[in-house]
């Protein structure tokens, strides 16, 4: 309610700031979805990358130490593969976890008529 020394216009600008204040302490500012989404990507990469080339240094290695030139490329390359490809599906399904507790089980998409 205005002070009696308190124009009306006055009142209305004291008002209108502090519903401004209120919105701006309520509204809440939407996550960026699309650089998670990215984020996850560029990990996942990281993790089927760095499986091969760990797997070539270690068969490159073998190579050296044993003397079996070609076979222990081939082979490390094939194991690091192989766990990389492990390593990214168990941190896809962490990820999905992670999702699924932040936003709650995925939904399906109402029909859509336009199809016919």
């Amino acid at each position: 309610m205005p002070h009696s020394d308190e124009t009306r216009d006055e009142a209305l600008r004291n008002l209108s700031a502090r519903a401004g204040a209120l919105a701006a302490r309520t509204s809440q500012t939407p996550e960026d979805y699309g650089a998670k989404a990215g984020s996850y990507g560029y990990r996942l990469l990281g993790v089927l990358l760095g499986g091969l080339f760990v797997g070539l240094g270690f068969g490159a290695a073998v190579d050296v130490v044993a003397g079996i030139r070609p076979w222990g490329m081939i082979v490390g390359v094939l194991l690091g593969f192989g766990i990389s490809i492990w390593m990214a599906v168990q941190s896809a399904k962490k990820m999905s976890a992670e999702i699924e507790r932040e936003l709650g089980p995925p939904r399906d998409l109402p029909p859509d008529d336009e199809d016919d």
